[in-house]
């Protein structure tokens, strides 16, 4: 395949060995195991990546406020909207007029987005559901494993609970991680409110969440085997990646609150979705990203999706521009090994993979 054609596919223990030794240390190879091996990839510090996108938007004359919480949203005769907003230090209240509204509040988006009374968000909801990640603190065994590694699902669990023990460099800083291990809250967000998810359930979208509660016993049901796992059962599902590892090396730590879609069904009622979906008004005045994305990673596809929904009388004169940043746009790459190659050189160029590779 095009997007895989330097995979490799490993299935001698003592290349496996070679390459992944904490995850070979104590491994019974008599049981078969293989790998689909890339060289290629990096890890992404979306943290750092933000700062620099936001140093660049206040610097070209945009106002950045932090700290505020948007408590309400209001549209105007006129088609604007007024965003009130309060700070959570100090408590003073701030109105803000914009012709546009974007909606990236993470699991907060689903509420301001009731509050904006557009249509178009009615029937949606949203499931909670948070993450944990045990954290590898032995120099050691970091020191053994360069890589990201991704197994699979057990039967009947959701796609987000695929587990990998991945490399992760934070602040120049290497480290482990493992999970995820699944945790449920009624908070829409990490720091939010018991309040979160009951507040949630209007009577637009009542059938959904109904709906999703008879058809997703099998989500149900792994929430509360999550829940109920110790510290030992956390263990054991790490040994299937890392056979020798042992609880003193490891700590649980929470990533975070995810909210799953919930959308509206004729057949079951609602469905809980795995993914993001954009959210605007048929006007295009305001959108919104609701769900849990596999990575920020979406977040370029996703933008680009709502600029072509909210501003489609300009989305033609501005292709030009988007396709200087992103030649891809708009084009199947599987079927355009050309212009693969070609994006693939430039990304691996401008983030100095080259040279990394030169020295592996």
């Amino acid at each position: 395949h095009t997007l895989f054609s330097g995979m490799e596919y490993i299935d001698d223990p003592a290349e496996f060995s070679r390459r992944l030794p904490l995850m070979a240390k104590g491994r019974d190879f008599s049981d078969p195991i293989a790998l689909n091996w890339t060289q290629d990839g990096t890890d992404v510090d979306f943290g750092a990546l933000t700062k620099q996108l936001l140093a660049y938007v206040g610097a070209s004359g945009a106002s950045i406020h932090f700290g505020h919480e948007v408590k309400d949203l209001t549209k105007k005769r006129d088609g604007s909207w007024v965003v009130q907003a309060v700070n959570r230090r100090t408590g003073v209240k701030k109105k803000i007029n914009a012709k546009f509204v974007f909606v990236g509040a993470g699991g907060g988006a689903l509420h301001l987005l009731q509050k904006s009374g557009i249509k178009e968000a009615k029937g949606f909801g949203g499931f909670p559901v948070s993450g944990a990640f045990l954290r590898c603190t032995n120099p050691e065994l970091i020191a053994e494993h360069q890589a990201k590694v991704y197994g699979k699902a057990a039967v009947g669990a959701p796609p987000m609970s695929v587990p990998h023990l991945d490399t992760r460099v934070i602040g120049h800083k290497p480290g482990l991680l493992f999970g995820p291990y699944a945790g449920w809250s009624p908070k829409f967000l990490k720091e939010g409110r018991v309040t979160d998810l009951p507040g949630s359930v209007k009577p637009d979208n009542l059938l959904s969440m109904l709906g999703v509660g008879v058809s997703e016993l099998g989500l149900v049901k792994y929430l509360v085997s999550e829940l109920a796992k110790t510290e030992n059962g956390r263990i054991e599902m790490l040994r299937e990646f890392a056979p020798q590892a042992i609880s003193q090396d490891w700590e649980l730590i929470v990533a975070g609150q995810r909210v799953q879609v919930i959308r509206r069904d004729k057949k079951k009622g609602g469905v809980l979705e795995f993914g993001t979906a954009v959210v605007n008004a048929k006007d295009g005045s305001i959108a919104g990203l609701l769900g849990a994305s596999p990575g920020a990673s979406t977040a370029v596809p996703a933008m680009l999706d709502v600029l072509s929904r909210c501003f489609p009388a300009e989305f033609d004169g501005w292709k030009p521009k988007l396709q200087e940043m992103v030649p891809s746009l708009g084009v199947k790459l599987s079927d355009n090994p050309d212009l693969f190659q070609q994006v693939w050189d430039w990304g691996t160029k401008e983030l100095g993979l080259d040279r990394v590779s030169a020295t592996v």
